[in-house]
This record gives structure tokens, sequence and C-alpha cells, in this order.
């Protein structure tokens, strides 16, 4: 049974950008105001006719009207509210899905004040350790305008529709739908029209991967740099050059709080470009279904990356010609997420580390492997969830060689379109009890567990041991 649709926020919002009353609205979709007030204050949801007649009427995109986005605001909200400062409050799921419905702006608000507000905790509770260590105090705020991109990201699903239709427009001038190696075209795109020179210089690991002087219009890409990582920095270079102006706009319409954050924004719009321009949406959409999402062929089959390969699966959401929805992240020995993009409903951690129960830590045992895991979150929601490792050669002696584990995972639903569930009896398979970190998850019977939920009471009986030392209420 499909999701009903609750997007009184987002037709009160439409509404007021077009300086409607609710009975002017209701008029020009044909139905009642006291109908339309129902659906602002969410007592009743969007039906597949007002859908309709809002999309043809005005012109909107339908897909903005789905409930997935107020899944992941519920999830980040779930976890924020679990924070030891509102315990006596009894927020339970029922209040932060009104808050979510109602007002996300609100929400959203919510959560940068109590991001804000972790950060100044931590930053107090660490500062003598920064002091003894000679640390600046101050350096430790220069991480929230990373988590504020991430969220920037995470909240658009990972894709940027002007980006990725402005690459594939260039992709299209480049032969590379009809095939030209990406490298070749790049370089020379880039001669003929701009004037630069691309040289490889050494490789030596204390240089920059890339280097462009726009003085002397000559660009210098490492010698360490694989021919994939050569063709992402020529594109990179060319959205820099030619689609400065867009990435400017894009950034200033997500109304970021601090330049640095904007400057983050637009080195990975910068890198968007780079991916989309390498893998053109329709052409690599077509290719990812006819191959079922075999990771290995699509990296033969494009040239691209491992790791590119699975970041554009993430980005495959552009209305009217989606893929399958997938998450993305990137896991780093520590167990710290260094990159999560999602265009599911599975949430990742805002704070602390990734559950242990993921197959994304397993990945770094079974180098060269694909590891496939059926996993299902609190929620109930099962995932097919997919995680490979890479590494990265050291360069020089003495220098450790860099590991990381990729994940990638869709709904079970769309097992069908995915070749490594051929086989897998999603009805009889194991199935992993994931969650989003120790700190919210609900289970009470993980045995991974690394400490208790910040909302629950934990008890402790001295006269039993268990492999988790606690329980709680």
């Amino acid at each position: 049974m499909r999701q009903k649709v609750y997007a009184g926020h987002a037709v009160r919002r439409l509404r007021e950008k077009l300086g409607l009353k609710q009975s002017e609205l209701a008029q020009r979709l044909a139905v009642s105001p006291s109908y339309i007030n129902q659906i602002e204050s969410n007592q009743r949801p969007l039906t597949a006719s007002v859908l309709i007649a809002i999309s043809r009427t005005f012109d909107v995109d339908i897909t903005s009207f789905g409930a997935e986005d107020l899944d992941r605001l519920v999830a980040d909200l779930r976890e924020a509210a679990a924070d030891p400062l509102f315990r006596d409050l009894d927020l339970g799921l029922q209040d932060v899905k009104a808050v979510a419905n109602l007002s996300p702006a609100f929400a959203h608000a919510f959560l940068r004040m109590h991001v804000a507000l972790r950060r100044t905790a931590e930053w107090r509770a660490s500062l003598d350790d920064m002091l003894t260590a000679g640390i600046a105090p101050g350096d430790e705020a220069k991480l929230v305008p990373y988590e504020e991109v991430r969220d920037y990201f995470h909240y658009v699903d990972n894709y940027v529709d002007s980006l990725d239709r402005a690459a594939e427009a260039v992709a299209l001038t480049l032969g590379i739908l009809e095939g030209v190696p990406p490298e070749q075209a790049f370089t020379a795109h880039l001669a003929a029209r701009h004037q630069v020179s691309v040289e490889t210089g050494h490789a030596d690991p204390a240089e920059p991967l890339s280097s462009f002087d726009p003085r002397t219009r000559r660009l210098v890409l490492s010698g360490t740099l694989a021919p994939a990582s050569r063709a992402f920095r020529l594109a990179a270079t060319i959205a820099q050059l030619e689609h400065a102006e867009l990435v400017a706009s894009t950034v200033a319409s997500a109304r970021f709080r601090g330049q640095t954050a904007a400057e983050i924004c637009k080195l990975a719009l910068y890198n968007y470009f780079a991916g989309a321009l390498m893998l053109p949406y329709r052409r690599f959409l077509d290719l990812a279904r006819a191959r079922r999402h075999d990771l290995d062929r699509l990296v033969l089959d494009s040239g691209a990356s491992l790791e590119q390969v699975f970041h554009r699966l993430s980005t495959l959401q552009r209305p009217g010609a989606k893929g399958v929805p997938f998450y993305f992240a990137k896991v780093d020995r520590a167990g710290n997420i260094t990159k999560r993009h999602s265009a599911t409903r599975f949430q990742f951690a805002r704070h602390g580390g990734a559950c242990a129960a993921w197959n994304v830590h397993e990945a770094f045992e079974m180098a060269g492997r694909t590891l496939v895991q059926v996993g299902e979150m609190p929620d109930g929601v099962r995932y097919i969830c997919l995680a490979r490792s890479v590494s990265i050669p050291a360069t020089r002696h003495g220098q450790p060689a860099r590991a990381y584990a990729l994940g990638l995972g869709c709904e079970a639903s769309f097992a069908h379109d995915i070749v490594y569930a051929d086989g897998l009896d999603l009805k009889a398979a194991p199935v992993a009890k994931l969650g989003v970190s120790c700190r919210i998850c609900p289970r009470r019977d993980c045995d991974l567990r690394a400490f208790p939920p910040l909302d629950r009471d934990i008890r402790i009986d001295e006269n039993v041991r268990d492999i988790v030392p606690f329980t709680f209420s």
C-alpha cells in the first residue's frame, strides 16, 4: 500500500508564492475552500486528482509534494529530540511529525539551533584538551560549514537540476554521448575554447592534484592521478570556466549562514558538474538500467572510477526520468562518514559513528568483493545494502595507504532492478537490524550496541552479566 501524501506546507507555500487566498486556490483547482483548508492543516492527504490539477494549473513538478523529505526531517528531529536537554518534555514521534508536517521551515531552524548548541557544548568540553594540544579554540567551529553543506545536498536529494542539464548539454557538444573518450574531449575543449594548456606534472605526492593558473591559462595535473581522476579534474575546470555564474546563483539560493559554507558548496557544485559531465544523465541512466546496476560493468563501460559510479548512481533523481533512489556513503576505517548522500529514507547519523551492524565496516576485510546485505531500519523499511572497499596506495615510503568503504543501497522494493538481488530470497534471507546510531536506536536486543540511547533510562543489575552490560526502559 502506497504511503499517503500529507504536504500541507507545500500547498500553503505554493499558494502564498502565487499570492492567492484559500478560496481563490480552491476555485482554480475546482475544489471546496474547506478541502484546501484541511489539506493545508494536514487533516487530509493530497489525492492523485488534486496533485495532477496542481501540476497542470501551475506547471509544478508533483514530485516536490512527496513524503521523502519529511521522512528525513522527522528522523533528524527525532535524533535532536533524544538530547537529554529535552528528556522531561517527552517529545514523541507524533510531536516531531506534527512539526515537520506543519512547519518544515521551523523544523530546519530548530535543527540548526540544536547543532549550534551541540557544537558549543563539545567546544566547552574539549577546551582544556585543545589548549593543551596547542589548538586554537575557534578551530572547532570550522567543522560546522561542512555539515551545513552536507545538509543542503541531503535535502535536495543530491540532485541539482540546472547543473545536471548544463553538463549534459556540454557532453552532447563534446561528443561524450557518442563515445568520445572524456579526457581527450575535455583537453581539446579547454584548448580550443579557453586557450588552456594541460600538462601532467611529476608523480610527487607533495604537489596538489591539480593547479590552474588563470593568468597563464595553464592547468597542471598531478602524475599520481588515475585516468578517471584526470578526466574529473579537467571537467571541474570546465565547470569553473563556463558555469561560475550558474554555480554562484545556486549557492546564493541555498542561503548559507556564512561565507565559508558558500565557498565549500561552490567547490562541491563544480565537482557535481564534473561528475555529471563525465557520466551524462540520460546515457548513464540507460546504461545503469541495462546493466541492472552491476557496478563492475558500469565501471568498465563508462571508464569512470568505482567511487564516481557510486556517487553518480545516487544523483539520478531528475523529475520525469528518475532512476532507482540510492543512498551513497563513504566511510573511513575509524567509522567516520566522510561523504553521505541519500535519495532514500535511509538515515545517516548527524553526530557520532555509524551503526556497527552495517556492512560497510565489514568491507575492509573483503577487498575486491561487493558485499550484499538485507538491512532493516527501525522504521521497518528494508534495504538492499551494497558495500565495497577501495584503497589508494602509498606514493612514498612511510606513507600509509588510504582505505575507504563505499556504501550504496536502495529500498528492497527495487530488488528486481538490482543484479545483486538475483537469487536472494527477501522473505527468507537474514536481515541485519540496522539503526541510525546508538544514541537514538530503540533496539533492545543488539549485541553490537556501544552505548545506550539518550532518551531512555539505563538499568543495571549487579547480579546479571551480558554482552551489553545494561538494559534500558
